[in-house]
């Protein structure tokens, strides 16, 4: 008989309007790196919120290491040696990574006083045996966004988890931070962890998993040895059809210029200089890529295009018009359409149905404003129901739907659909693609190029090199708050851009082939 660690038999799980898990069954061997694969809103984190404790299954049976359990909550969960790290970080951020971890578990002295010493210690030992290199005493709110992470891995070991659950674990992180994480995910297998990787990333997978479950539309497909398939049997398991992983298009066919960044200067709260004497052009008919490691001032500036930010110096001209006073509102009347990196703060409210969210832009408006300052639901309704479809977002109760009930990659879809429907003439889109699987970028990756094609102009920022090399006609590459080099990508390589990105200039990078 096979040693398994998990055994998940027969599990459904039903929402309102939505069947998440439609009898699925998984079996995860011990000591091995299981991936858990399919699309967005596939039924992968129910799932496995409901072997957390998070959810509890309305039909099904889980055994965990040949034994049956019923596991009403995730303390029951922690008792079983089972954690998770979840794809939206649950830390507290004024508190020190130490405070974080035992948070829940506080060790009090003789006198119930707290004491951390010795955990801060422990903290210590387990970041160095697993290579996670975490500062005990950092507090949250100053560590990245890769540190945070870490943090989450470490209270699973700190609560000496054996099965670890690692949801969408690469979604918010630079390519440097998902290297280092796929060496972390090997060295817990190496010490004798069960992980289980939710993902919908295929290189992710052929790099560290052994085994891959695949789910599509709330039941599980099939089990298979990574080892024994490619990456597009994978895609084509996970979307139930064959996906084209080079993005085709057309020639772009530049125009005027419509957005021009004239010597920007940004500085953030404490007067670090963020942003530092950027100029860059964007044309209609053209998608200019700005490539760069996180952290180089990609943030400020997209938040300053779109009038979240102000300038310290400098100016921004949208088709011949000073927009460098204007704000929010005035900008989204000029034409800036704009995707944010962070969804949950900047680009939903997540208690507000569908509805209101595709509106929030427009909600002021004909046809949505009604007379005596009533909100008209019907347009509102109407246009929802239109992008959903259009943009095959998973919602189970239609426009009703709340928001933050949506996945991660859905509510992405949702606001993409709402920018593009705004028709603006630039979209300012950061990470157009975190979180979504390999059928939905391809999908949006047709319709940003659709709207370059359509005359407009558009300005992508993405840490994904392969996304930046495979989508964008122009590449700025930024470095320290600096436009290093503009080049057009078929004068360009990854090699050159990757050791720009790391500061060095063009020259250099193209002596060192």
């Amino acid at each position: 008989m096979e040693d398994y660690a998990i055994e998940m038999i027969g599990i459904s799980k039903a929402f309102p309007g939505i069947l998440a898990n439609d009898k699925v069954n998984l079996s995860v061997r011990k000591n091995e790196v299981h991936a858990l694969l399919g699309e967005n809103g596939a039924g992968k984190s129910t799932l496995m919120s409901i072997l957390f404790g998070s959810y509890s299954a309305d039909e099904g049976t889980i055994k965990i290491n040949g034994r049956e359990e019923k596991i009403k909550d995730p303390n029951a969960a922690t008792a079983l040696k089972i954690g998770m790290v979840h794809q939206h970080f649950k830390l507290v951020h004024n508190y020190t990574v130490t405070e974080n971890i035992v948070l829940g578990q506080e060790p009090r002295n003789r006198f119930g006083f707290l004491d951390l010493r010795d955990a801060r210690k422990r903290v210590q030992k387990l970041s160095e045996q697993y290579g996670l290199q975490v500062d005990p005493d950092a507090k949250i709110e100053d560590v990245t966004v890769g540190q945070e992470q870490r943090v989450e891995i470490l209270k699973t070991l700190y609560r000496d988890a054996d099965i670890i659950i690692l949801d969408e674990p690469t979604a918010v992180l630079t390519p440097q931070e998902i290297d280092e994480l796929m060496d972390i995910i090997k060295l817990l297998k190496s010490e004798g962890k069960t992980v289980v990787l939710i993902t919908h990333k295929l290189k992710e997978i052929k790099a560290v998993a052994d085994r891959c479950t695949v789910l599509r539309r709330g039941k599980s497909i099939d089990t298979v040895d990574v080892a024994g398939v490619t990456e597009k049997d994978l895609a084509e398991m996970m979307v139930g059809r064959a996906v084209n992983f080079s993005t085709e298009k057309k020639p772009a066919q530049p125009g005027e210029v419509v957005l021009s960044l004239k010597d920007l200067v940004i500085e953030d709260a404490l007067g670090a200089v963020r942003v530092n004497n950027l100029s860059l052009d964007v044309r209609e008919g053209e998608i200019m890529g700005i490539a760069g490691v996180d952290g180089n001032g990609q943030s400020e500036l997209v938040h300053a295009i779109n009038g979240m930010y102000p300038l310290t110096s400098g100016a921004i001209v949208l088709d011949g018009e000073d927009i460098t006073r204007a704000g929010v509102r005035r900008r989204i009347q000029q034409g800036v359409g704009y995707v944010p990196e962070d969804r949950h703060k900047y680009g939903i409210v997540k208690d507000f149905s569908l509805s209101e969210n595709v509106i929030l832009k427009t909600y002021y408006q004909e046809p949505f404003s009604g007379r005596f300052g009533y909100m008209d639901t019907k347009p509102m309704d109407e246009l929802t129901d239109k992008l959903i479809e259009e943009f095959d977002v998973r919602a189970g109760k239609g426009h009703v739907t709340e928001a933050g009930s949506l996945s991660g990659g859905n509510q992405q879809k949702l606001i993409i659909a709402r920018e593009i429907n705004l028709s603006p003439k630039v979209l300012v889109i950061a990470q157009p693609t975190r979180g979504l699987d390999v059928g939905a970028i391809e999908y949006i990756h047709k319709r940003i190029i659709a709207e370059r094609d359509a005359g407009k102009a558009v300005l992508v920022v993405s840490y994904d090199l392969d996304e930046i090399m495979n989508l964008c006609d122009r590449i700025a590459t930024i470095s320290k708050g600096q436009i290093l080099d503009v080049s057009d990508v078929k004068d360009v390589n990854e090699h050159e851009i990757g050791l720009m990105m790391a500061g060095e200039k063009k020259s250099k990078a193209g002596s060192d082939e």
